[in-house]
């Protein structure tokens, strides 16, 4: 089954379910909601005429009745008022209260007669439910049907209290049948049902756009990946939402997989680095098969000696870089005191300062304990100092300096060396770019280039711990600040 068809049953049966419960919800709730505000409207209306009948009550003879008396005269005339009413589109024409009225023993006295029913003056109600109630200072109604099996035949009953100096002295019924309110309910069914169909047509007409512009958005994407797979160089489907990322997801992850020149370009520079020291150490050794001063062979094996380092270094370097790379995530947090690190990191230098001539001085302020993953935290700042002491000048002083700002550490190593030029400040850390720095003794001329991967280790690091790198020029020298939360996210 195609992936549209099942969005589109997937999303009609959703639709329909849903409608189908909301819908008897509602038509469920109109009859129960109707019944109530006509009961409240009989409320009403029975208390108005118990007032009414009061004094004629109050007046009637023990076992007499009502039936000549104004109250039961102006009932009558009410029920034979003609009425031609349109309410919201229906037509009423009859008049349907019932109204009845019985004295404080629950005998009928007054009856204005219901349909088929005939005058029930002088018929003990008593034991009825609104009138049984009322007397004893209850509420009292009740829904009786006049068919047993038609629902639709309920006659409401809700009745009042005749009160006469604080005594009820009966009790005053109205009676309405449902019948006359039918087509009020029946009507709202309809309407609701119809609006209901309409919401569900129009339901179904999203679904189908919103599944057709999956669908499509799903085939840019199979397309593009299809082409892909044929080798084909093409930019991703630009599209919105979740399916946007995932086309630029994949168009990352076609350049990554298709990036030759990217491997081109690390080969290149990997040989070029690698080329030189090679060089120098050929040109060495066919030099020490000949016969040599003592001093020149010396100063040829240790060149030797020197460019072997040279290119031992750059291969580890480039592999700790490329296994930092490929990590993701920190496995061994720890808590480390930045402060005593540096000390440490220092202390490990301090042969190479001095050979220098430098002098390396360490500070720290507040509390510079933060989570982190020793090894690799060492491994930046002992880059970043071994950078400052090959650009720093004789008699200069290397900083490395810790602070402690808000919920993050900061880092600092500031040399005095000649600093960094503007158009390079933006490419450091990149693999293989590099600035000149002083030859201390290599015997290859004044300046030398370094192989670029120590900040690239720095940033890396620094990435995997959630902080920043901050390179900037203070004249003289670079300082390197590294700003690392105490909590890596």
């Amino acid at each position: 089954m195609k992936l549209g068809l099942r969005l589109l049953l997937a999303f009609f049966l959703i639709t329909g379910i849903a409608a189908f419960f909301v819908l008897r919800v509602f038509v469920n709730e109109v009859r129960p909601s109707v019944s109530e505000v006509m009961e409240d409207l009989m409320v009403d209306t029975a208390n108005i005429l118990a007032e009414l009948a009061r004094d004629d009550l109050a007046g009637m003879s023990a076992g007499g009745t009502l039936k000549d008396s104004v109250f039961a005269q102006r009932v009558r005339d009410y029920a034979s008022r003609p009425v031609d009413a349109r309410i919201w589109g229906l037509t009423k024409q009859s008049l349907d209260y019932r109204i009845y009225l019985t004295d404080g023993s629950g005998r009928v006295v007054f009856d204005s007669g219901f349909r088929a029913q005939g005058d029930a003056t002088g018929t003990d109600y008593s034991q009825w439910r609104d009138v049984a109630r009322t007397l004893r200072g209850e509420y009292g109604a009740r829904a009786t049907r006049e068919v047993a099996t038609d629902e639709r035949s309920s006659v409401m009953y809700v009745a009042a209290p005749v009160r006469h100096e604080r005594q009820v002295i009966g009790v005053l019924t109205v009676a309405k049948p449902m019948s006359t309110v039918h087509p009020f309910v029946d009507r709202a069914e309809q309407q609701i049902l119809l609006r209901g169909a309409w919401l569900l047509g129009l339901s179904l007409l999203v679904g189908v756009v919103v599944t057709g512009w999956l669908v499509w958005s799903v085939r840019q994407l199979r397309r593009y990946a299809q082409q892909v797979q044929l080798g084909q160089r093409l930019a991703a489907p630009r599209l919105s939402g979740e399916l946007g990322e995932l086309a630029l997801a994949m168009e990352t992850m076609q350049q990554r997989l298709q990036g030759h020149e990217h491997i081109e370009q690390v080969v290149r520079a990997l040989t070029h680095e690698l080329k030189s020291p090679l060089t120098a150490i050929a040109g060495a050794a066919e030099l020490l098969q000949d016969d040599l001063p003592e001093a020149d062979r010396r100063a040829f094996a240790g060149q030797i000696t020197e460019q072997s380092l040279r290119m031992r270094q750059l291969i580890e370097r480039l592999l700790e870089l490329s296994k930092l790379e490929h990590r993701h995530r920190l496995d061994h947090m720890v808590p480390v005191d930045v402060a005593a690190l540096l000390r440490d990191c220092a202390a490990r230098a301090t042969s190479r300062a001095v050979q220098g001539g430098l002098v390396l001085e360490v500070r720290a302020e507040g509390n510079t304990v933060l989570q982190a993953e020793l090894e690799l935290l060492e491994l930046a700042i002992g880059n970043l100092l071994d950078n400052a002491i090959d650009f720093s000048p004789p008699g200069g002083t290397v900083t490395l300096a810790t602070a402690a700002v808000g919920d993050h550490i900061e880092i600092t190593v500031q040399d005095p060396g000649p600093g960094v030029a503007d158009f390079a400040m933006a490419r450091l850390g990149e693999r293989f770019y590099s600035t000149p720095r002083p030859a201390r003794g290599s015997g290859e001329g004044g300046l030398r280039k370094g192989s670029g991967l120590g900040l690239a280790i720095v940033r890396q690091v620094v990435a995997l711990h959630s902080g920043t790198v901050c390179f900037e020029n203070t004249q003289p020298g670079l300082r390197v600040q590294l700003r690392l939360p105490r909590v890596a996210r």
